[in-house]
C-alpha cells in the first residue's frame, strides 16, 4: 500500500523555513499594510533631505489611487496591529465628498476655521439671512421705485418687524409706486401695471422672505388690478387702487383689531394674571384697551434675544399705566403656576391649526399647556396660509447676529479673537407651535378652536379676491 506524499522541506540546522540560502540574511514576512506603510516612511524621508515640498505629496497620490480600488482588509484593522503615521507636516486626512472622484483633502488642524465652522454649520444653510445693502436685488430685472429701494432696506435693517407693520409699509409704498406709474404707449394699465410691480415685489423679497400677509395683500391687489376697466382714465384708474389699498388696511388690519378686542376682552377678568411674549400689535391693543375700560390685571411680558422685542412692548404697557412685570424666556418656569391666561400673537396660522409666529411662541405654550393656563393666540384672518408646515425648520429665517444686538447682555465682547473666529449665532426667527398646546384662536370671525381653523379657507372663498393667485 502507497501513500502520496506532498512536498517536504528539508530543515538544516540553524536553517530558514523559507528556503534562503546558506549565509543569507534572513527576511521577515511583511503584509501589504507594513510595506506600505514602509514605503511611506522611505518617500518622506527622501522629501525631507531632498529638501522638495512636492514630493511629499506623493503618498497622498499613492492613497488616493488605493482609494479608488475595492475596500480590501487593512492590517490596521486587525487587532494588535500598529496605526500608520502621518506624514510630515500632514495633519488630520479627511474625504471631501465635494469631489467627483472622492479625492482626499489634507486639512491642517490649525487651517481654515472659517472653512470648517461653514460645514458645521451647513444644516441651517437654507434658512434666510440678514442681507447687506450690497446683496439687496442683484439679478433684479427692472426700474426699481426709490420708495422701495428705501423699504427694502428699512426691512433688511429689521427697522420694520411685525406682519402687521411690514404689510402695512408694503402697501402704503404701492401707492406711491402706482401713483407715480405712466402706462406706456399701446399698452393697458390693467395688463402693465401687474408686470411693472413684479421687480418691485421681488426687491423686497430679496430684502427679507415674503410674509403670509404681505402675500395675501398682494394677491388681493392683483386682483384688483386685473379687473380695472379699460375704459377708465389712467389717473382714476390709479386712484381706485390707492383707494382699494386703504381699504384692505382698514378693514382687513385696522378694523380686524377693533373687532379682536371686543372677542379678548371679556376673556380678562379683575385681578388676572395676564402673560405675553415678545411683542404683538393686536395684544397690544387689548390690553390697553382693557385697561382704558376699568379692568385691573397685570402682565407679564417674556422676552429673549436678539431683537427684546418685549421691551417695547413693556414700554407701552408701563406709559398706559399697567403693572408689568420683565423677564427673559429662561424664568419662565418659576412665574408660570401664577398665571391665569396667556396671550399670543401670530405670524401665520397654517390651515393644520399650528401657529407660525415668534421663536420662543412654543415654549410659552407647552409650557402654559403643562400647568393648564389658557393659551389664547390673536390674530387677523388676512394671515391665514393654505400650506402645510410641521416644523420651522424646513422654512425659517435667521435674525441678526447677537454680537450686533446685545454684546453686553450676552457677553460676546468678552470672549478672545480666536473664541470668536470659531463662534458663529444661530438665531432662528420663527417657531411653530402646534395646535394642540392652543386653546383657542381669537380672529375678527370669532373665537375658533385650532381643529376648525380651516373653515378661514372657505370664508376666503366667498370672497373672489381671495381666490386669484399671484
Amino acid at each position: 500500500m502507497s501513500t502520496q506524499e506532498g512536498p517536504q522541506t528539508t530543515l538544516k540546522p540553524g536553517g530558514d523555513p523559507s528556503g534562503a540560502p546558506d549565509g543569507a540574511q534572513p527576511r521577515k514576512q511583511m503584509s501589504k499594510a507594513e510595506r506600505r506603510e514602509l514605503q511611506e516612511k522611505q518617500r518622506a524621508a527622501k522629501a525631507a533631505a531632498a529638501g522638495n515640498p512636492g514630493a511629499s505629496s506623493k503618498p497622498q497620490k499613492l492613497q488616493q489611487t488605493q482609494a479608488q480600488k475595492p475596500p480590501k482588509k487593512d492590517a490596521a484593522t486587525q487587532p494588535g496591529a500598529s496605526s500608520a503615521p502621518s506624514t510630515s507636516g500632514a495633519g488630520k486626512r479627511i474625504a471631501a465628498k465635494g469631489g467627483k472622484d472622492g479625492d482626499h483633502v489634507e486639512n491642517d488642524k490649525t487651517g481654515d476655521v472659517g472653512a470648517q465652522r461653514r460645514h458645521q454649520t451647513q444644516i441651517f444653510a437654507h434658512f434666510a439671512v440678514p442681507k447687506k445693502d450690497g446683496a439687496i436685488g442683484v439679478g433684479i430685472k427692472g426700474e426699481i421705485h426709490p420708495a422701495i429701494v428705501r423699504l427694502g432696506r428699512q426691512f433688511a435693517d429689521m427697522k420694520i418687524v411685525g406682519a402687521n407693520a411690514r404689510c402695512i409699509a408694503m402697501l402704503v409704498a404701492f401707492k406711491t409706486v402706482i401713483q407715480d406709474y405712466i402706462t406706456p404707449p399701446n399698452l393697458t394699465l390693467a395688463r402693465d401695471l401687474a408686470q411693472y410691480l413684479s421687480p418691485q415685489i421681488s426687491y423686497l423679497v430679496s430684502a427679507r422672505p415674503m410674509a403670509v400677509s404681505m402675500g395675501n395683500a398682494i394677491r388681493e391687489l392683483k386682483y384688483h388690478i386685473s379687473v380695472v376697466s379699460i375704459d377708465l382714465p389712467e389717473q382714476d384708474a390709479k386712484d381706485h387702487l390707492c383707494e382699494q389699498i386703504d381699504t384692505y388696511i382698514s378693514h382687513r388690519i385696522i378694523l380686524a383689531d377693533t373687532v379682536i378686542e371686543e372677542y379678548a376682552m371679556p376673556k380678562i377678568q379683575n385681578g388676572a394674571v395676564i402673560m405675553t411674549y415678545a411683542r404683538s400689535s393686536v395684544v397690544e391693543r387689548v390690553l390697553i384697551a382693557a385697561w382704558s375700560r376699568g379692568k385691573r390685571f397685570s402682565v407679564k411680558v417674556v422676552d429673549s434675544a436678539p431683537l427684546f422685542e418685549g421691551k417695547h412692548l413693556l414700554t407701552a404697557l408701563l406709559k398706559a399705566g399697567i403693572p408689568c412685570a420683565y423677564l427673559l424666556v429662561n424664568g419662565i418656569g418659576s412665574v408660570i403656576p401664577g398665571v391665569s391666561m396667556v396671550f399670543l400673537g401670530a405670524h401665520a396660522l397654517n390651515s393644520n391649526g399650528s401657529v407660525y409666529s415668534r421663536a420662543g411662541t412654543a415654549l410659552v405654550a407647552m409650557l402654559a399647556r403643562q400647568h393648564s393656563v389658557p393659551v389664547l393666540v390673536l390674530a387677523e384672518t388676512y394671515k391665514y396660509s393654505n400650506n402645510l408646515q410641521l416644523d420651522s425648520f424646513t422654512k425659517n429665517e435667521l435674525a441678526p447676529s447677537l454680537e450686533a444686538k446685545a454684546p453686553v447682555t450676552m457677553g460676546l465682547n468678552q470672549l478672545d479673537d480666536r473664541s470668536q473666529s470659531s463662534l458663529q449665532a444661530i438665531n432662528p426667527l420663527y417657531d411653530l407651535t402646534p395646535y394642540h398646546h392652543i386653546t383657542v384662536l381669537v380672529t375678527e370671525v370669532g373665537l375658533i378652536p385650532p381643529s376648525a381653523i380651516s373653515t378661514l379657507a372657505g370664508l376666503r372663498d366667498k370672497d373672489k379676491g381671495f381666490q386669484m393667485d399671484v
